[in-house]
């Protein structure tokens, strides 16, 4: 470090100089504000000269920069860098007060406020040998303007001081403004956040710990943070206090701390110690994979079945996380004279969660009832029901838009459908179904998400056919459609009817090998929602798929039974119509089910 005096040095001595040069060889310890024998060289040094003398020192207890003179001004090096409005500067600044009293100025306090050093503080003494007096100031918070707040203390004896655990307090305070600035920041901006995915177990698989991240990545953007830092680390297993590493800890610290970060994603579900124990080490709020999701869902629900299902499944997830603190974990009986079993602040805050848990459980099984009164009287009506099925992103809303005509939301987000949407779908030969669109699957989807959607999507097994729309362009659209039919095999309905849509096949001009391989696939098809191309074939394959249970047959009813003929316009395609001397002769496409009924009018 060069030994650099700043400020007014005209008229000093060179042996004072020497001396004041020698002050960069001494150190405080690291948590201290500043040592006894510092105190006692300042003093010294500053009595002699007559001048104000400040020393600057950084949180490892080095001397960065010697100053003389009171209204000097000092560059401080690798300060600037970590300014922020939630942190402090990472410096300390002491300075004497010769003849005068340990009390700071307010040049004092505007050079806090401004820096944002760790610390001022004004030192001071009666005689050139009594113990010197320090007085020190700390931004302590942050105002609802955003602008700091200042305290003083003071005065104490130096070694008092050097006693006292400062770098305690300095991490107290720059949690305490972390925490002040993320609140203003969520309603100014979008958080700002690093991400971690750890390898570890079987590496076998395509789909790495980086492609993960990615898309662990896009959950972030999608749920409204600003991704600045992504992290990948490999071990042969996650540590039981961290997850990840102690050192990949402390990096991230530091980059947590160099790039003002508000929030930090792991790719997995972390315990509750674990998410404890990385919160009180990284400074940051913490939340996991199934969180982020869980965050994405509350944002995309629409629906009253919607909320409810999302606020359960977040209740689900949140019951093992809540942890009392301080005296909150005392008995609500507690104290003289009020002694008695009674209950604990956290047992509480469990027992209203599970009563809450188990009223939305409730509401959710009146509302399935509902559903199945709908589909009750679908089944009536002989409709059939059609459902599409697959990993997020892959273009779900935007079929069903093409082949209905419809306008729902449909975007390039992940998760940008949660609630079902049903169409009625007309198909080529005449006949008609429903059209249910879904919300998307995803690798590793949190088992709260199954469990609390798990009445919405028997949308899936109710359905007669489901189509299982692809993302062909994707490069991991092999592993994409592994983690739709794990879920379809969670729901019990990998043995309904399934086609298989690649879909986005625009994007694959350069691709022309992968594409006619695609085609070539037994029951699958290659189309492009957002243009277009082989939509016709789709609807064709439709109708034949769903016809295929459908038959051809004239029919005599007679005059007196005419309401089978409004029936039949009703539940079959009508294709002809006479009426004769007998009844009225009839020829439409059906059901087998409703050409058994109605076998006695069937005509050989």
């Amino acid at each position: 470090m060069t030994q650099t005096i700043y400020g007014k040095t005209e008229g000093l001595k060179k042996q004072v100089l020497t001396q004041l040069e020698g002050i960069y060889e001494l150190r405080a310890d690291e948590g201290q504000l500043i040592s006894q024998e510092l105190a006692l060289v300042l003093r010294d040094l500053s009595d002699a000269i007559n001048r104000e003398i400040s020393l600057y020192i950084d949180r490892k207890g080095r001397v960065t920069a010697v100053a003389v003179g009171s209204d000097c001004h000092v560059e401080l090096p690798g300060t600037d860098s970590r300014r922020s409005q939630n942190r402090l500067c990472g410096v300390a600044c002491i300075h004497t007060h010769p003849s005068g009293a340990p009390r700071l100025s307010g040049v004092d306090l505007s050079a806090l406020r401004d820096l944002r050093f760790d610390a001022m503080a004004a030192m001071a003494w009666e005689t050139p040998q009594s113990e010197p007096l320090l007085s020190f100031g700390m931004i302590t918070d942050l105002d609802e303007d955003q602008q700091p707040v200042l305290q003083e203390f003071g005065p104490f004896k130096v070694k008092d001081v050097a006693a006292m655990p400062f770098g305690n307090v300095v991490h107290t305070v720059e949690k305490i403004l972390a925490k002040r600035s993320r609140n203003h920041n969520l309603a100014e901006g979008p958080e700002r956040a690093m991400l971690i995915s750890l390898a570890w177990g079987d590496t076998a698989s395509r789909w790495s710990a980086q492609d993960s991240v990615e898309e662990l990545a896009q959950l972030a953007e999608t749920a409204g943070a600003e991704v600045v830092g992504k992290f990948v680390q490999s071990r042969p297993k996650p540590d039981p206090v961290f997850f990840i590493g102690k050192g990949k800890v402390q990096e991230m610290a530091l980059f947590a701390q160099q790039e003002d970060i508000d929030l930090c994603v792991f790719d997995d579900e972390l315990s509750p110690a674990q998410q404890r124990n990385l919160e009180r080490a990284l400074g940051v709020r913490i939340i996991d994979r199934t969180g982020l999701i869980l965050d994405i869902f509350a944002k995309r629900a629409r629906t009253s079945e919607g909320k409810l299902q999302v606020e359960l499944a977040q209740l689900q997830y949140m019951l093992p996380r809540i942890m009392g603190q301080g005296t909150s974990l005392s008995r609500l009986g507690g104290g003289i004279g009020t002694r008695g079993p009674g209950e604990t602040k956290l047992e509480v805050d469990r027992r209203r969660i599970r009563d809450r848990i188990a009223f939305l459980e409730d509401q959710i099984r009146r509302m399935k009832g509902n559903r199945k009164q709908q589909q009750r009287a679908r089944n009536k009506n002989e409709v059939k029901q059609v459902c599409l099925v697959g990993y997020t992103n892959a273009g779900k809303s935007t079929l069903l838009n093409t082949l209905t005509h419809s306008d729902i939301y449909a975007q390039d987000q992940l998760f940008a459908t949660l609630d079902p949407t049903t169409r009625q779908l007309d198909l080529p030969d005449g006949s008609s179904c429903t059209l249910t669109d879904t919300v998307g699957f995803i690798q590793r989807l949190p088992h709260q998400l199954v469990a609390a959607f798990k009445s919405t999507l028997e949308v899936v097994k109710d359905a007669d056919l489901l189509l299982h729309v692809v993302d062909s362009s994707h490069e991991l659209a092999r592993e994409q459609t592994e983690a739709v039919y794990q879920v379809l095999q969670e729901l019990g309905v990998t043995d309904k009817p399934i086609l298989t849509v690649y879909n986005k096949v625009d994007r694959l001009s350069q691709h022309e090998g992968l594409r006619r391989r695609l085609e070539q696939e037994d029951n699958a098809l290659c189309i492009s929602a957002r243009t277009g191309e082989g939509v016709p074939e789709l609807l064709e394959t439709l109708a034949r798929l769903l016809g295929q249970d459908r038959v051809e047959a004239d029919l005599c009813i007679p005059y007196g039974e005419s309401r089978l003929a409004a029936r039949l316009h009703e539940e079959a395609q009508v294709l002809s119509e006479e009426y004769g001397e007998t009844g009225i002769r009839i020829r439409a496409r059906m059901d087998k089910a409703l050409a058994d009924r109605l076998a006695p009018y069937i005509q050989p």
